[in-house]
């Protein structure tokens, strides 16, 4: 049986993620910065040389992103220097590393959806780190998957992101100003833990889009919600995102395409509707 070591695994993805590994037949060792803080070196060789990974799944990062635009230096500590510990390790103990990354690597001066080819120019702190974060990786890991995930939602209530919000600010104001000038790509934690081990199982290493099929704004997101939770009593108002002053940039287009998945051939993502219908579904539930 492969053992696969997660970091950050008490987060939004990794609620999911594990399960559905373990789902596979793996031996998955979660681990979070009580356990594993990937800013101590000694701490990271320690868990490698007694769990021996066949596999790394890093999920753990800052990802505030407006307090990493406040805090670069705790910002670039873990998610820079903490990512090169690690690669260390895979490194030295031939172990698979799969990195999570980020569409906001790009500018988002493109009119279109970003593929896996096109040149990263991030915009703050955190898309900064999480970059530098992927350079060190392919550098440093030769068996290496960077996946990137566009805006994520899912693993139940460790979500704390734009689907949550929206879901629980629209059940308790009659209405809500939702920005409509910025587009991305709805990331479900299921679909994209599941897509994980397809391209693992692959075995081309590189770097993957594996968000939901799709692009939207965040209004376009938010009226889905309400549709899908049949919350009639709140009201949506489109602003733009001059609206809601922000500490970090944002990009405006921040979709991305899975171009690598259909170059070989494995199956496509859901779209993102399907997919959030789901979640919601299963919230509700």
């Amino acid at each position: 049986m492969a053992r696969v070591l997660v970091t950050g695994a008490r987060g939004m993805l990794g609620g999911d993620l594990c399960p559905i590994w373990r789902s596979f037949g793996y031996e998955v060792l979660e681990t979070d910065i009580e356990d594993l803080d990937v800013r101590n070196q000694e701490k990271v060789r320690s868990v490698f040389e007694t769990f021996q990974p066949d596999i790394l799944l890093h999920l753990a990062a800052e990802t505030d992103v407006d307090g990493c635009e406040l805090r670069p230096d705790e910002t670039y500590q873990t998610n820079t220097l903490g990512t090169r510990y690690l690669a260390m390790a895979c490194r030295d103990s031939q172990a698979r590393m799969v990195y999570i990354s980020t569409a906001s690597v790009f500018s988002g001066k493109k009119p279109t959806p970003y593929t896996e080819f096109d040149i990263p120019d991030p915009l703050s702190a955190y898309s900064g780190s999480k970059l530098a974060g992927e350079k060190i990786v392919q550098n440093l890991v030769v068996d290496h998957y960077i996946c990137r995930a566009g805006w994520m939602f899912g693993g139940g209530a460790a979500d704390k992101k734009f689907v949550a919000k929206i879901m629980e600010l629209a059940r308790s104001r009659p209405e809500l100003k939702v920005v409509n000038d910025k587009f991305g790509t709805p990331t479900y934690t299921k679909d994209f833990a599941a897509a994980l081990h397809t391209v693992i199982q692959r075995a081309v290493p590189g770097i993957y889009h594996l968000a939901n099929e799709g692009t939207a704004s965040r209004f376009e997101i938010a009226q889905a919600i309400l549709k899908i939770g049949n919350i009639t009593t709140c009201k949506l108002i489109p602003v733009s995102s001059a609206h809601f002053p922000l500490a970090a940039a944002r990009p405006r287009m921040e979709a991305i395409e899975n171009l690598m998945l259909k170059l070989l051939g494995l199956p496509s993502q859901p779209y993102w509707r399907e997919a959030l219908e789901r979640y919601i579904h299963e919230r509700l539930s």
